[in-house]
């Protein structure tokens, strides 16, 4: 399926292509959640890497972290220095990126957003993720994700089994 060039999906084909990294692609069914992705994927749901755009305080941000964790808002308001943090609402995600729910890539450096990622996703050799569409996904090695964003590491995540 051939995409036009100034879509999410193809801006993050390039982004990798541009850097030299391999990956693999992947068209399937739409997908809405990280559970129905992992499935259809054939891939732990730990590998999910779940992008998820937040208001902090004035500005956006990207909060990166594995899809088998929740977001620690408490832990990701210390790292971005406010006491105000919401997830952005569904008109300003599509001001900011294009993109639905459950489409976006974990390179907010794609929408001149900062990327806090959580260390937990580094445990996954490979990471997979919607590359801006619901129906096409990428893996592609954790450390090759980490060398293109330079995400902020944080602890912002925790598993529920941890609770």
């Amino acid at each position: 399926m051939t995409e036009p060039q100034d879509t999410a999906h193809a801006r993050v084909l390039a982004l990798l292509r541009e850097a030299g990294m391999a990956f693999t692609e992947r068209e399937h069914a739409a997908v809405r959640t990280s559970e129905e992705a992992a499935a259809i994927r054939g891939a732990p749901l730990r590998s999910g890497a779940k992008a998820l755009v937040l208001k902090a305080a004035d500005r956006f941000l990207l909060a990166v972290l594995p899809a088998d964790c929740s977001l620690d808002s408490k832990a990701l308001r210390g790292v971005a220095g406010t006491r105000r943090i919401r997830f952005a609402n569904g008109e300003e995600l599509l001001a900011l990126t294009g993109l639905t729910p459950g489409a976006v890539p974990p390179f907010g450096s794609l929408f001149g957003l900062d990327t806090i990622c959580d260390p937990k996703l580094a445990e996954n050799p490979h990471i997979n993720f919607n590359a801006g569409s619901h129906c096409h996904s990428v893996q592609m090695a954790y450390a090759d994700f980490a060398a293109i964003e330079h995400p902020r590491m944080a602890v912002i995540a925790s598993r529920a089994d941890a609770i």
